[in-house]
């Protein structure tokens, strides 16, 4: 365990009561700490595990916590609560230990830890690279934003073992000694920025992954995005980089179309690029950022190669779900970000038909129209984005714009609307908040829509 802090006998108030939020109190309430539950909304809201928190907690669920605030030893934040809170400034002002979940779990978590961010492809890399080290022998965790929080197994981590966490800039950005031995930053595009603002704050708290890192540890960077070449010199440590376009100094490139990895002089061919199981040049990024993690940290070429080979990928990430009627139907649930949505779009061979739509988190879609490939016949929009996805369309001239009432109604349009022989594309490009609790219910609700077509 880091001995960064000790809670027992502390007053903490867990701020937010999703799952990292009881995550945290179940950590806290296991370490002797006096916990205190807050959430915007009352107890009465929420399901059982709340409940049967309580009975070893402060019950502050839909009350002011204002009062509360003076007497804690520190605060812990769910990623979705904004720091800009008028009590959580009150907390910074009175010098209270605010931080995030993963920095809990972190400090009370042993063996090494290797984090994985970017505007996308984040989950994809974070689950191949925990293969890589499971078929490496290694114990090995695999955590944060994937979708189990680190409070969470925290106790079972080992000092020979290691954790392979996603982090999200909502984590980031309360940090304080988190402190990865490995850590890759796949992309920077515009995102959160309902949370962050601007896109420079929104880079901010994605590179303070690498604020604690020390002179032997390995960043990792993807060459091929402007955005992570303006910021490299926020790395203090090895840096690797990895590209699909340029021969880098160090790290992962291709050389006629083999994936070839070099550190220290020495160049070692991982695998030929079209036997990496999962598709698309995103995936090859992908792939390539888990060979930089992987390989400084010892794990053999052969088991990295043998791993990409059979990886098949995540749930929710252009996920085949069924064929019905000889029409496709993919699951792309995570893409909320029209950056992911393009990504997705250029896997597709045959005409397809694109479900856009959720909730708003200020981004623009004028870049999604700008390069809209040919296979995309129509697109069904829905959510509170709907109307500026709409304007963004007529922008670039895109007429094949259908409203629909809801998700049910989208993925029952898309079906008539789609030929034989075509897909649907559940791509959304927006976060799912106006309809669901997460991308994950989003991506369940459309394969159970589906089942039933």
């Amino acid at each position: 365990m880091k001995t960064y802090a000790d809670y027992k006998n502390k007053n903490v108030m867990v701020v937010g009561m999703a799952k990292s939020g009881i995550s945290a109190a179940k950590l806290l309430i296991r370490e002797g700490a006096r916990v205190f539950l807050y959430d915007a909304k009352p107890k009465e809201a929420f399901g059982d595990n709340v409940a049967e928190l309580l009975k070893d907690c402060t019950d502050l669920l839909g009350k002011d916590p204002n009062p509360h605030i003076g007497m804690m030893d520190a605060l812990v934040l769910s990623p979705g609560v904004p720091t800009r809170l008028p009590f959580i400034r009150k907390a910074y002002a009175l010098c209270k230990d605010v931080i995030a979940e993963i920095e809990l779990g972190y400090r009370y978590s042993k063996g090494d830890f290797v984090a994985i961010s970017g505007a996308n492809g984040k989950t994809t890399t974070t689950a191949l690279t925990g293969e890589i080290f499971k078929a490496s022998g290694r114990h090995t965790q695999v955590l944060g934003n994937i979708g189990q929080p680190i409070c969470e197994e925290a106790h079972l981590t080992t000092d020979d073992g290691i954790v392979v966490a996603e982090t999200a800039a909502l984590q980031l950005e309360t940090i304080k000694n988190f402190h990865p031995k490995a850590a890759a930053l796949l992309n920077l595009t515009e995102n959160h920025l309902d949370r962050f603002i601007t896109m420079e704050a929104y880079c901010a708290a994605k590179l303070r992954m690498f604020e604690n890192q020390q002179p032997d540890d390995i960043a990792v960077l993807n060459y091929d995005d402007m955005n992570c070449r303006k910021y490299a010199a926020y790395v203090k440590c090895r840096l690797l980089w990895f590209s699909t376009t340029t021969d880098v100094t160090e790290g992962a490139f291709l050389r006629n179309g083999m994936l070839v990895f070099r550190m220290n002089g020495k160049e070692t061919e991982i695998i030929d690029a079209d036997d990496i199981r999962i598709p698309g040049l995103h995936n090859l990024q992908n792939a390539m950022a888990a060979v930089c993690l992987a390989m400084p940290l010892g794990v053999p070429a052969k088991t990295i190669a043998e791993t990409l080979k059979t990886f098949p990928g995540v749930e929710h990430r252009i996920e085949f779900v069924r064929e019905v009627n000889n029409k496709c139907f993919i699951n792309d649930s995570k893409a909320t970000t029209p950056e992911a949505t393009l990504k997705a779009i250029a896997t597709m061979k045959t005409p397809t038909v694109l479900i856009l739509g959720g909730y708003d988190k200020h981004l623009e879609f004028d870049v999604l129209f700008e390069n809209m490939s040919d296979k995309i016949e129509d697109i069904v929009i829905l959510g509170v984005t709907a109307d500026k996805i709409a304007a963004a369309a007529a922008k670039a001239g895109y007429k094949n714009i259908h409203r629909a009432a809801d998700f049910h109604d989208a993925v029952l349009m898309a079906n008539d609307l789609c030929p034989s022989g075509g897909n649907v594309l559940l791509s959304p490009a927006c976060a799912s908040w106006d309809m669901f609790d997460n991308f994950e219910q989003r991506g369940r609700v459309f394969k159970d829509i589906v089942s039933h077509l």
